[in-house]
């Protein structure tokens, strides 16, 4: 019977962080994509765009309404419900002819994908002390991984057999890993006592009970906005001059942003001894340089491998250090504390998705670029404001 604090095996730790990666890579298969999208049923590249963003609401509110279960119900029988309601919104894309029918399933495909997250806090909950910041680094590391995998695997899935064979290739690897949780995943008895409705009342209290969960929310949701303003704009930026590039080539570059995921089991050693504050003040640097990088040396690939390459480095430290201090800060209710970070973040997301699409389709690349590093500028901004509310 596993206890708080008494520690994981590393077999399942790697295998948990197999499963984020997977799970994860769900809501992201369609970036690489969007343009073979666009071209195949005829919807404008705003309208295309909303394919990502409804996928991003979804996640914000399935972190909202299933994650918290995992401090009322048995994390198990949450997570095989999750991948078993994926397995049935991926074919839905797969075989949809209907734009509505085709977001619909986007919102539902990522209502759904949250399993990544119900893994975090259970990592954080039963690792050793001295070893959660770790643990909860090689977890995330394998979530990174997925989202940037997933962007190769589909840009080259969707040059050589269409876009719509990847979404079917999804549903199948889904029901495998179904399968792999219902063997391996620990049945764990639920941290909270009540009903559901008592449960998402409990949010006010942790948020007044623990300020700091939103000062450190909100400023990584600014963050995670800008890099997603990046990918949410990049298939229709390579496929300008002077690039001229497919989908293939697209996820391709994601691949090197898989240097940013290396960094994140990493970074959690440092957290203890370097503090929350300066690794976020590190990763949002990172981010501001990435920008300027895209912008001053936008029509080469040296350019933008560079800023994609530092951009994910930036992102990385900013939401470990960000998501592990939140979860500390209230040990017995860690996949509420989760939630209230995730929700932020993702809503975050979503907002950045929506502003880098609308200022591409008004201002090209320097109009993504403005959205981008507006955004950080922002996170930057709301540290700066804390620092100096506290002193």
């Amino acid at each position: 019977m596993l206890k708080p604090d008494q520690g994981l095996p590393m077999p399942l730790i790697l295998v948990l962080s197999v499963m984020a990666g997977i799970s994860v890579a769900n809501i992201y298969y369609c970036q690489p994509l969007l343009n073979m999208i666009c071209e195949e049923t005829g919807l404008s590249t705003f309208e295309v765009n909303l394919m990502p963003v409804f996928t991003q609401v979804g996640y914000a509110l399935g972190l909202l309404f299933i994650i918290p279960m995992g401090d009322l119900y048995n994390r198990r029988k949450t997570i095989l419900a999750s991948f078993s309601a994926v397995v049935i919104s991926l074919l839905v894309i797969y075989a949809s002819d209907s734009t509505s029918l085709l977001l619909g399933a986007s919102f539902v495909t990522g209502f759904c994908s949250v399993s990544p997250q119900v893994f975090i806090p259970f990592v954080s909950l039963f690792a050793k002390p001295d070893q959660k910041e770790r643990k909860v680094g090689i977890v995330l590391s394998g979530l990174l991984v997925g989202i940037l995998a997933s962007r190769v695997v589909s840009g080259y899935v969707g040059h050589l057999m269409g876009w719509r064979s990847m979404y079917l290739i999804a549903a199948v690897i889904m029901a495998l890993s179904a399968l792999i949780i219902l063997r391996i995943f620990p049945n764990v008895e639920p941290t909270y006592q009540g009903t559901f409705g008592s449960l998402m009342k409990s949010f006010t209290k942790l948020l007044k009970d623990h300020p700091r969960s939103l000062h450190y929310s909100i400023r990584s949701s600014f963050a995670f906005g800008s890099m997603l303003g990046l990918w949410a704009c990049l298939a229709f930026r390579m496929k300008e001059a002077p690039f001229f590039a497919d989908s293939d080539t697209v996820g391709m570059l994601a691949l090197c942003g898989v240097a940013g995921a290396l960094t994140a089991s990493n970074v959690g050693k440092y957290i203890p001894r370097y503090g929350v504050e300066r690794i976020n003040g590190i990763g949002a640097s990172l981010m501001v340089l990435s920008w300027i990088i895209m912008y001053l040396f936008q029509n080469t690939y040296t350019g933008m491998i560079a800023g994609i390459i530092i951009i994910d480095i930036g992102m990385q430290c900013i939401q470990l250090s960000n998501q592990s201090a939140t979860m500390r800060l209230c040990p017995e209710a860690t996949s509420r504390m989760n939630t209230i970070y995730m929700v932020t973040y993702f809503i975050g997301g979503s907002f950045g998705t929506f502003l880098a699409g609308s200022l591409w389709s008004l201002y090209g690349w320097s109009g993504t670029v403005a959205a981008g590093f507006g955004m950080i500028l922002v996170s930057i901004i709301i540290t700066m404001m804390h620092r100096n509310l506290k002193n």
